[in-house]
């Protein structure tokens, strides 16, 4: 077996404005305020939405795979304001102009049939979420976790009924670049 590098990565606090990238901060607001762009701003446009509560164990500050939905956005927080981790980077879809322009960058087919390029090593992040927010991601922003270091926790979850069958695009580490990620608290 070869040998595996394992990169540190320095988790950053989820604000509005450190995560804006990859999506949005819902954080808590008074009952009265009306929609604006403080709310999340989804499409779930492309199949019926699935909100359930996602029951996680034993999910360590370490990873070496990370997924993307292109069909959908998605939210995640955890049921009390316990704190979590998700690293993250930025969505890497690729439409049919950025192929025939030769832009140098490997281009893939996902199983689900869109074009994209892989993550690189040095655009992956991780954010530390505490307290009582959500992060809602863009749709296409690459994700791993939720991460934590107590032994269990519960998520709630907004995505399609079925997003993980048919709108789940993997790149494994590992497998293509050699590296692992551990996450620095």
């Amino acid at each position: 077996m070869e040998s595996v590098e394992v990169v540190t990565v320095k988790a950053i606090e989820a604000t509005p404005s450190t995560f804006q990238d990859y999506g949005q901060v819902i954080e808590p607001l008074p009952d009265t305020q009306g929609f604006g762009p403080h709310d999340a701003q989804l499409d779930l446009s492309q199949g019926i939405p699935r909100f359930y509560i996602m029951h996680t164990e034993n999910r360590p500050l370490e990873f070496s795979d990370i997924t993307h939905h292109a069909c959908v956005t998605q939210c995640l927080g955890s049921i009390g304001g316990n704190v979590w981790y998700l690293g993250v980077a930025k969505p890497s879809i690729v439409d049919s102009n950025e192929i025939k322009d030769n832009t140098g960058k490997t281009i893939l087919q996902s199983p689900s049939g869109h074009f994209y390029a892989p993550p690189a090593i040095e655009d992956v992040r991780v954010f530390k979420v505490s307290g009582p927010k959500f992060l809602k991601l863009n749709r296409g922003t690459w994700h791993i976790g939720p991460l934590f270091t107590s032994d269990a926790m519960d998520f709630y979850n907004l995505e399609l009924s079925d997003t993980n069958e048919v709108d789940q695009t993997t790149h494994y580490f590992k497998e293509h670049d050699g590296v692992a990620f551990s996450i620095e608290e």
